[in-house]
């Protein structure tokens, strides 16, 4: 049976969820945000004949994301996307989960990405006793978000949408997000950011360098000042990652690959 679920399923929900906590980052997030009574979100939840939860699906506005432990009712949560009539949609998931909607839905184009997180902060802080410490590593506030728009415009790598600016400034406000940054002369010219933070997460996005200051170690010690500051708030780091060479920074920082993600949009 699949049924919309409510706060009163909130501790099965979250107990199901935990079982892999950096894969449902965004779930968990989304619903610690906003709850189970908005119009721009709803969960889903297939239970088995005793009741217990066998498989999730979260609609965020025109995103939706399945978790499943194991076989679950694919074209049931198939149809339910249908039939809420929110198209476009992004469809995204733990690759083995997500990429089984292929067969019932008509996805836009496919993206695969290494899914990696960092439980530890052991070798952030060897990086860190190496690091230049005349870099100085500050906090963004919301004054700084169209310096941060304007550092990533800069890069070649970086696609940035009008949408952007809103979800950065939404996560600042919300605190579901922070930026670290640093600056040369009263330019910005280093960030990283997260997003979708929770009680127990949170999600690495926007490693970035203004090409002219690259090779300087700028980006490992924003991400060495983030993984501490999180693992010492008792929160797991995750990240995407295409690029096998950037892959390999993350890792001697300590992430470890733990699967991939799938996106179709």
């Amino acid at each position: 049976m699949i049924r919309r679920l409510t706060k009163h399923d909130h501790d099965q929900l979250f107990s199901f969820l935990q079982k892999e906590p950096s894969f449902n980052l965004f779930i968990i997030g989304d619903i610690e945000s906003f709850g189970y009574d908005t119009d721009f979100q709803e969960i889903w939840g297939e239970l088995d004949e005793t009741g217990n939860l066998k498989a999730v699906l979260l609609r965020y506005y025109n995103s939706f994301i399945p978790y499943a432990q194991g076989d679950f009712d694919v074209e049931g949560f198939a149809t339910l996307i249908q039939q809420t009539n929110v198209f476009p949609f992004i469809l995204s998931g733990k690759s083995s989960i997500v990429e089984r909607f292929e067969q019932w839905l008509t996805l836009g184009n496919k993206r695969v990405m290494y899914f990696c997180e960092c439980d530890t902060d052991e070798y952030a802080n060897e990086y860190a006793n190496q690091m230049d410490y005349s870099i100085e590593i500050k906090k963004a506030t919301l004054e700084d978000v169209d310096r941060i728009i304007k550092l990533r415009q800069r890069i070649a790598e970086f696609a940035t949408v009008p949408r952007t600016r809103e979800s950065l400034a939404k996560s600042l406000e919300t605190k579901t997000g922070r930026t670290y940054y640093i600056e040369q002369d009263g330019n910005m010219v280093a960030s990283a950011s997260t997003t979708a933070e929770n009680s127990l997460s949170a999600m690495i996005v926007g490693v970035c360098t203004d090409e002219a200051h690259r090779q300087k170690g700028y980006a490992s010690a924003i991400m060495t000042k983030l993984i501490q500051d999180l693992i010492s708030e008792g929160k797991t780091l995750c990240l995407f990652y295409d690029n096998p060479q950037a892959g390999s920074i993350y890792k001697r920082l300590g992430f470890r690959d733990i699967g991939t993600w799938t996106m179709y949009l």
